[in-house]
């Protein structure tokens, strides 16, 4: 479960500006995300943060040149959020990027949140939260006419609750060919022994409700991914339905990123053998890597996620250039 601050979270969120600088020379591109400079298979110096701080979860969105950032919360802050013109150089608000839980909610889990611009000059903010009447996580709205809020609720009622199965955090929105927007989330079953899916369902025109029903697409089948897939990120290359997603246990080296590829929205797709992204497959210099995102950013494609840091006392986020031969994609 992509938990929110918790246990494991950093004491102090003071640097409001963060600057990765490259470092030249160093194979594995551990400074400025830059294609030139990084190799899938030379990899060996740590990885610099692009966002040294608990910042977790990471979702981007791209309007009018800027880059905004949205996290997991931490201590004071319900949805964390930070902004860079260039992918390297990230300011950090020292404001909350939503004004109020909704009512249906209760405060100190509001995780993985996702910014849609539905159509121009309105956008809706997906949050997970603990649903007061259940208990379980739920996916609400939120609403602003600026891509970087402050975001107001919506609705007195959860857009996505499925308590029977374990309740649904991790949303994430897709623009497909024809201009239709769908929503995607984790069903959070391993709250209670329970499968963990990712599903889908059409969303209207204004961001706010599902259109249809929810179609499952993946859950755990592979070894690598323990007990639950989760953090799905849809995109389409070459025709082809390309799912990102994490598994297994956030709280150390085991959560890794996967992908799976279909060919619709209304049928399951199949995840890959092996996982995309794991500690061991850059050296160990990855911690846990998750929490994904694709952004395209400046005409290039970017992978956004998160990582535990040497001590393991927070998630900080890293960017790496995603390059693609045909539908597979290959981090930078």
């Amino acid at each position: 479960m992509r938990s929110a601050a918790g246990a494991r979270v950093a004491g102090s969120a003071a640097a409001v500006v963060v600057v990765v600088a490259a470092l030249a020379g160093c194979s594995g591109g551990a400074g400025a995300p830059d294609a030139s400079a990084a190799s899938p298979t030379d990899t060996t110096e740590a990885p610099a943060f692009a966002i040294d701080q608990d910042f977790a979860d990471p979702d981007v969105l791209v309007h009018d040149g800027t880059a905004y950032a949205f996290a997991t919360n931490t201590p004071g802050f319900l949805v964390r959020s930070a902004t860079s013109t260039n992918m390297r150089d990230w300011t950090v608000s020292e404001s909350d990027a939503l004004e109020a839980l909704p009512a249906w909610a209760q405060p100190g889990r509001t995780w993985a949140p996702e910014v849609a611009e539905v159509s121009p000059g309105a956008f809706v903010l997906y949050l997970t939260a603990q649903d007061a009447a259940s208990g379980r996580q739920c996916i609400g709205t939120a609403t602003s006419s600026s891509p970087g809020g402050p975001f107001a609720p919506a609705s007195g009622t959860a857009l996505v609750c499925p308590v029977e199965a374990g309740g649904a955090i991790d949303a994430a929105t897709f623009r497909d060919d024809d201009g239709s927007l769908h929503l995607l989330w984790k069903t959070d079953g391993n709250c209670c022994d329970l499968d963990t899916w990712i599903e889908t369902a059409p969303l209207s025109a204004d961001g706010l409700s599902l259109t249809g029903p929810p179609v499952q697409l993946l859950k755990q089948d592979r070894a690598w991914e323990g007990d639950l897939v989760e953090a799905p990120d849809l995109v389409k290359r070459d025709g082809v339905y390309v799912l990102f997603f994490s598994a297994n246990d956030y709280g150390g080296d085991d959560y890794a990123i996967g992908t799976a590829t279909g060919s619709s929205l209304s049928a399951p797709v199949t995840s890959q053998e092996k996982p995309f992204l794991t500690s061991a497959s850059k050296a160990g210099t990855f911690h846990g890597p998750g929490g994904q995102n694709v952004v395209t950013f400046d005409s290039r494609d970017w992978l956004v996620f998160h990582s535990w840091d040497d001590a393991y006392a927070y998630r900080g986020m890293l960017v790496r250039p995603l390059t693609w031969d045909g539908a597979t994609p290959v981090l930078g």
